[in-house]
């Protein structure tokens, strides 16, 4: 069986979650269910940042200890996945024994390496991002995702030689299918060929939270060796079966904003440290609304687990699937979603599902045989639906499932098996094939509608090889309720 380690990255419990936090994990949980029906072993991780200072001053707002802050906050997001019916293998917390030991570690290979030294610097810092900032990076003198203007920053630092890494990594991200896709690719290709590489600061002095530098306990590690290293420390670097068994990670999830630090920082650490590269970084844009980004300090913020309460966890997932092109930002919207509802998923699916399972009981008392293949499945394009997949395109896949359910009711619009008695168990079996195959399909995008209907065609959920006309001897059906009610 072929190993598949998927990740997100980690999310900041310095607010609760929002929208574009569901995005990402729903993406990530598409990939992984895909991976698993097509008989991969899977691997799917993600977790919470906990040792951002951005916690620290968070926790002094609300007048608790951080370390109650962020097991709060965090207790949120495990609850998200929960909730958007995440199927994640592991739930990494950087507060974690395992991950303060790996991240000292690394810390220390790259120290031994000879690419660790002290200097005083000063620089432009955005507590949002964790990050310095150059004046090119900012709009009006203010951050463009926080909208706040960076703090003048003074101190002594502990620095990594990224620029010694910069013909390694430019080799690296030049290659076509390390950085997908091609957009998000071009523009850090063309970020270091314009701008270079320059060392990064990887500790902070006087720090009161965090993971101890291993080398001066006045330091603490900053944010992208600790964050970035929960991708390992995961799977028990150096011993761990996991570590073994899964890495490299063959895709890294992640939002077009920290595409810079998985894509460049994070390889050239490995680099330094001696450890394998990631196979490939997958770049997303963001979930916006009213064309903005969502944030805490843009006060945009939509609360998904308020959304799942409203309308259920697989309306929030198709919607933000079909709505959100995986390569571009997308508008998230209450309209859109009771429109893809209404239209798509009670008109298309539900009603091709109530429809055929009241005539199998109605005419058959819900007992159909098994009967020859009428060539409705030749209109299935399984080829096209696997290379969207490949190419993370899961919109364009979504989609193009969605055409075979359209043509899947034009064929009962045809046949009319309700007034055609003759041919109308064979008509009848065909459609249930169908159901059964478009079960598989969507199973991954929203899982739970595929156990529901599974349960009325009482059938066990399949796989990508049990795609094929026949396999089921017989059906016996029960209908219970409808898929999706319309919302008004």
């Amino acid at each position: 069986m072929v190993k598949y380690y998927i990740t997100t990255a980690i999310d900041y419990v310095n607010a609760a979650p929002h929208i574009g936090h569901a995005y990402e994990k729903i993406l990530a949980d598409v990939l992984a269910r895909w991976k698993r029906i097509n008989n991969y072993d899977v691997f799917f991780l993600t977790g919470t940042d906990e040792n951002a200072q951005k916690n620290v001053q968070a926790a002094k707002e609300t007048n608790i200890t951080t370390k109650k802050f962020v097991d709060l906050n965090s207790k949120k997001f495990i609850d998200l996945c929960k909730k958007l019916n995440i199927s994640n293998d592991y739930f990494i917390k950087t507060s974690e024994k395992r991950h303060f030991e790996f991240a000292q570690l690394i810390f220390k290979k790259i120290y031994d390496n000879g690419d660790i030294y002290k200097k005083k610097y000063s620089g432009l810092y955005c507590v949002g991002c964790e990050a310095f900032l150059t004046e090119k990076d900012l709009v009006d003198g203010k951050c463009p995702d926080h909208n706040k203007a960076p703090k003048l920053i003074e101190e002594e630092n502990y620095f990594f030689k990224l620029s010694k890494y910069e013909k390694q990594i430019l080799k690296l991200v030049s290659s076509s299918d390390f950085i997908i896709p091609e957009g998000w690719r071009n523009e850090i290709v063309n970020r270091i060929k314009n701008d270079g590489l320059k060392d990064i600061s990887v500790s902070r002095p006087g720090v009161e939270w965090g993971i101890d530098v291993p080398i001066d306990k006045e330091h603490k590690i900053y944010v992208w060796i600790d964050a970035l290293s929960n991708y390992i420390s995961a799977l028990d670097y150096p011993n761990g079966l996991k570590f073994k068994k899964y890495w490299p990670a063959d895709a890294h999830i992640v939002g077009k904003g920290i595409n810079w630090f998985h894509s460049v920082i994070w390889p050239a650490l490995l680099l330094s440290a001696k450890i394998e590269l990631p196979k490939h970084i997958w770049v997303h844009g963001y979930v916006t609304v009213d064309g903005k980004k969502i944030s805490k300090s843009l006060g945009n913020s939509i609360d998904p687990i308020s959304l799942v309460d409203k309308y259920s966890v697989d309306i929030v997932r198709y919607t933000l699937l079909k709505d959100i092109p995986f390569n571009q930002d997308g508008d998230f919207s209450e309209k859109s979603l009771k429109e893809r509802n209404n239209n798509e998923l009670a008109n298309d699916l539900g009603n091709l599902v109530s429809r055929t399972l009241s005539l199998c009981e109605k005419f058959y008392s819900g007992k159909i045989t098994k009967q020859k293949d009428d060539g409705l499945f030749k209109e299935l394009d399984l080829v096209k639906i696997n290379k969207y997949m490949d190419k993370y395109e899961l919109h364009n896949a979504l989609e193009e499932i969605w055409k075979f359910i359209r043509i899947t009711n034009k064929y009962v619009n045809d046949k009319e098996p309700w007034k055609n008695a003759e041919d109308r168990e064979l008509v009848l079996y065909n459609i249930l094939e169908a159901i059964r195959i478009i079960s598989i399909l969507i199973s991954p995008f929203i899982p739970e509608t595929s156990d529901r209907i599974n349960k009325q065609i009482n059938v066990k959920i399949g796989t990508i090889k049990d795609i094929k006309f026949g396999l089921q001897k017989e059906y016996k059906v029960e209908k219970e309720g409808i898929l999706f009610n319309k919302i008004e």
